[in-house]
């Protein structure tokens, strides 16, 4: 009982803090590179868009990735790589949904829910929340409620829309992908844990 327990990583510990980093240097090095690649991941899966009738926000997975990533992360890193994402996207990358870039388009406010997400998943993730099927499908659900309760309010705003169009064409479309991914999270970060505790 003992020894399995030594073998799983305690709580207070994200994915990403098992990367080895022997000193304080390193440990920077290896931060700023973990920072740097899920603002790049988060870019790369935005890139994968399709367009929904009606609606000016198509399905994508930037939403996907900003969650993992603040998950595998953890709240502090977590936050400074959808900030660098959502920086260097205003300062004119063309990472965001589309290929697009700026501020100006009205499914901006998704990419501040994201950031707010990110954060918010992963101190939840540092407390065991990507631990078990269960506590990561809480975990996903909470972070897409987060993402939401900014971008379709941001919406309404930048279209005048009326807030219930804002939800038709805003959330509702996206709630089976939503499951989906959630179902993939709900498979993948809970191997990883039990996979890197029987390595460990």
């Amino acid at each position: 009982m003992a020894t399995a327990a030594a073998s799983v990583p305690r709580t207070g510990t994200v994915l990403a803090d098992l990367l080895p980093a022997s000193t304080a240097g390193r440990a920077r090095v290896r931060d700023a590179a973990l920072i740097l690649g899920g603002a790049a991941l988060t870019g790369l899966t935005a890139q994968i868009a399709l367009p929904v009738p009606g609606s000016p926000v198509p399905v994508s997975g930037q939403t996907f990735a900003a969650l993992l990533v603040g998950t595998a992360l953890g709240a502090r890193r977590g936050f400074l790589s959808l900030a660098l994402y959502a920086v260097a996207g205003v300062a004119g990358m063309p990472w965001f949904a589309e290929a697009k870039s700026g501020a100006a388009f009205p499914s901006f406010g998704y990419v501040l829910g994201m950031l707010l997400a990110a954060t918010v998943v992963g101190a939840l993730a540092r407390r065991g929340a990507d631990r078990s099927v269960l506590r990561t499908a809480g975990t996903m659900a909470l972070g897409s409620a987060i993402i939401y309760a900014v971008g379709v309010p941001y919406l309404a705003l930048a279209t005048h829309m009326s807030f219930a169009d804002a939800v038709a064409a805003g959330l509702t479309p996206f709630l089976i992908g939503d499951v989906l991914k959630a179902a993939l999270a709900m498979g993948a970060l809970p191997t990883a844990w039990r996979l890197l505790g029987r390595r460990g």
